[in-house]
Order: structure tokens, then C-alpha cells, then sequence
């Protein structure tokens, strides 16, 4: 909630179109802060085992949506009390057959599509972390040093989708049984860019040759 209204204070001109968070950002406390201001509207993911209830009857996420097919969405009808707070919850069974339940104040049946684009925000956090430049390695502390490194890996990045793009012309990635690519666009342009740096003497033509123009 403070750093919430950090971001408020700085930009509190913008319309926000909506909030999204994971499971762990929930509670009676954090909802009612959100449901006092109408302009913020959210799309929160909570656990299958939390229970709701209709003001009769308290049941589990995954018994009310236990009928739901992989691949299809719901909404329910009503308002759940969640927490304390009353909230619409929609729901998505995913491929695992686990379930994406996502709770909200305002349109409801838009929540899943809203919700999913977090994807794109994961996306980036793997790239700067674990699956890419390893940001979390870093001992630096000083906030204008690690300012500067979030740009410089910025621009690492778009190098490396760039790249990833232009070798896709030439030799697009492999299709895998399951439909997906083997490997992603960003990693397909950091392989080949990292393998030319570590071998810079012998590849300095191919290096001029992925040199953004």
C-alpha cells in the first residue's frame, strides 16, 4: 500500500486501467484499500483452496469451479464474499488443470484477459534474472549505479530480441511436438550474441554483422 501510493503520487494524472497482482498480494486489509478508491480497478489471483460465500453458504474456489472444462472461462453470477469485502471472481482452468481465479471489483468477464497480461511483465522479470542477464547477481546498492545498469540491460535486451528476429528470418526456431518454440525469440538472439562475444577474435564478422544499424 505505501509503495502504491508512491506510484499515485508520481503519477496520479494517468488513468490506471487496471491493477494486477499474484496470489501473494491478498488479504482483508489490501482489498479494502483498493475497493476505497473507485479509479483503481484490479484483477488479483487468489488460491483455489480460499473459500467464498454467497451470504448462505461458504464453499472453496475449486468446488465452485470444478465442472470447468481446460481451456474455458467463468464468471459467476453474484458477488463473493472474499475477506471481508464483496468481489466478482471469474475463473480459467489451464492446461495443467490447475485453476487462474481472479478476483475483482468492476467488469468481471474481462478480468482473465486483463490478468493474463502479467505474462509479458514475467516475461521480462525471467530475462533480467535467471533465464538471462542474471540480474539478481549483482552486489550493487548504490540506486544511480543500478539505474544505470537496468538501462544498459534494457538496451541488452532489445539487442537480443532484435537479433533473435533476424536469425528467425533465416532459420526459424524448432517447433516442438507440443506446438511451442524450443526456445524463445529473446533466447535464440542472447545464444548467438553471447556466442560471438566469447569467441570476439575469431567471429568479429559476424559480430559487425548483428551491430544494430
Amino acid at each position: 500500500m505505501e509503495l502504491f501510493n508512491q506510484f499515485l503520487e508520481r503519477f496520479g494524472d494517468r488513468e490506471v486501467a487496471c491493477l494486477t497482482a499474484d496470489r501473494e498480494f491478498v488479504g482483508k486489509a489490501w482489498f479494502g484499500y483498493l475497493l476505497d478508491d473507485p479509479l483503481i480497478p484490479f484483477r488479483i489471483r487468489i488460491r483455489e483452496n480460499h473459500k467464498l460465500s454467497d451470504g448462505r453458504v461458504n464453499l472453496r474456489v475449486s468446488v465452485l469451479f470444478a465442472d470447468l472444462p481446460v481451456g474455458q472461462t467463468k464468471v459467476l453470477r453474484h458477488q463473493r464474499w472474499l475477506w471481508g469485502h464483496w468481489v466478482y471472481i471469474a475463473a480459467m482452468r489451464l492446461e495443467d488443470d490447475s485453476l487462474l481465479v481472479v478476483a475483482t471489483q468492476s467488469k468481471p468477464k474481462s478480468a482473465i484477459s486483463d490478468y493474463a497480461k502479467r505474462g509479458s511483465i514475467e516475461t521480462l522479470f525471467g530475462i533480467f534474472k535467471t533465464r538471462g542477464f542474471c540480474l539478481e547477481s549483482t552486489h550493487l546498492t548504490d540506486a544511480e549505479r543500478l539505474s544505470k545498469l537496468l538501462a544498459l540491460l534494457s538496451l541488452a535486451l532489445c539487442w537480443a530480441f532484435l537479433t533473435g528476429e533476424w536469425l528467425q528470418q533465416f532459420k526459424p526456431i524448432t517447433i516442438k511436438k507440443h506446438g511451442r518454440r524450443a526456445k524463445s525469440i529473446f533466447r535464440y538472439g542472447f545464444d548467438h550474441l553471447r556466442n560471438i562475444v566469447l569467441n570476439l577474435a575469431q567471429k568479429i564478422d559476424q559480430f559487425l554483422e548483428v551491430l544494430p544499424g
